[in-house]
């Protein structure tokens, strides 16, 4: 195993100068397991959140925040995985696009302590003509809801750890693997907001994809070789983009041609070489005019419909 991490590392940085051909075997690394131990520094108080401990790894750190500074049992809480990366570097989204890999979390939680699913925030665009991927540069912040039993003990302080495998990307890609945690007091009285990590949440929110105005439909047309999302919006949109949510549905490196009509448009949506089984709800993140991000979930038909799914 530390042969074989020593050999992508090599022919990843043979290809430095040529981004698609290290980009390309972004793949291989999805599948192989290489993966080095990116926390060797090991763990470091955080300067500023509670009980939060960060992790440095190469072009980059981690750390597990709290959003409240101790855990009411019985009540609902959130957490935040929250990365800064160096310039230029990024991790991937939960569909990583063409290639790469998202953040794999693994919990160690106490008893009475359970963990949500990620809230993942809207992607970005990353990559080149012909091989996109999508996920985030510089501070983004993965947030987790947990949840707590009405019989968590106030005597004792939970320590929640998270176990990640992520893989980190410039012109090169360094897979590793990393451990985070942070500990909280366990008291029967409302949580009180970190005031540290105020802003952070609320950045991580404000990324989030949201649900589309009620007024908005969707729905998708299946064609041979193509997917058509119809969108009635009540209003001409000149500009839009659909991340799929699942990979090997739709084809990412083709331009998403746009047709744009009074009401809406409609975005044809190459389907992908990988594609296997029947698409019968096509789910994504639209991004329309810049900077706004909305949840698609539609129903896909044979042959065209008018747009009457609802945006999800």
């Amino acid at each position: 195993m530390g042969r074989a991490s020593y050999l992508v590392r090599t022919m990843c940085a043979y290809y430095e100068k040529i981004t698609v051909g290290c980009r390309a075997m972004r793949r291989l690394l999805r599948y192989g397991g290489f993966f080095l131990f990116l926390g060797a520094a090991g763990q470091l108080l955080h300067p500023s959140f509670a009980g939060a401990q960060s992790q440095k790894f190469s072009h980059g750190t981690v750390a597990l925040v709290a959003e409240r500074s101790w855990i009411d049992p019985g009540q609902d809480f959130t957490l935040g995985l929250h990365f800064s990366l160096e310039n230029g570097w990024h991790i991937y989204w939960v569909n990583p696009g063409d290639s790469g890999q998202p953040p794999r979390v693994a919990w160690t939680l106490p008893d009475g302590i359970t963990a949500g699913t990620i809230e993942w925030p809207a992607p970005r665009k990353l990559g080149t003509p012909s091989i996109v991927d999508y996920g985030y540069e510089g501070d983004v912040t993965l947030l987790v809801p947990m949840r707590s039993s009405a019989n968590l003990n106030t005597k004792d302080t939970a320590t929640v750890k998270a176990s990640l495998r992520l893989l980190i990307c410039k012109d090169i890609c360094i897979p590793g693997k990393t451990e985070v945690s942070v500990e909280l007091p366990v008291k029967m009285q409302p949580a009180q907001p970190d005031q540290a990590a105020e802003r952070v949440f609320a950045e991580a929110r404000s990324r989030l994809p949201q649900a589309a105005p009620s007024v908005w439909k969707f729905s998708v047309s299946e064609e041979k070789d193509a997917f058509i999302l119809m969108a009635h919006t009540g209003q001409r949109v000149a500009q839009a983009y659909f991340f799929p949510i699942e990979e090997s549905e739709v084809q990412n490196a083709p331009q998403q041609k746009l047709t744009a009509q009074a009401a809406g448009f409609e975005l044809t949506l190459r389907k992908s070489d990988e594609l296997t089984k029947p698409v019968t709800r096509l789910k994504g993140v639209l991004q329309v005019s810049g900077d706004h991000f909305y949840l698609v979930d539609a129903p896909v038909t044979h042959g065209k419909t008018a747009a009457g799914g609802p945006g999800l």
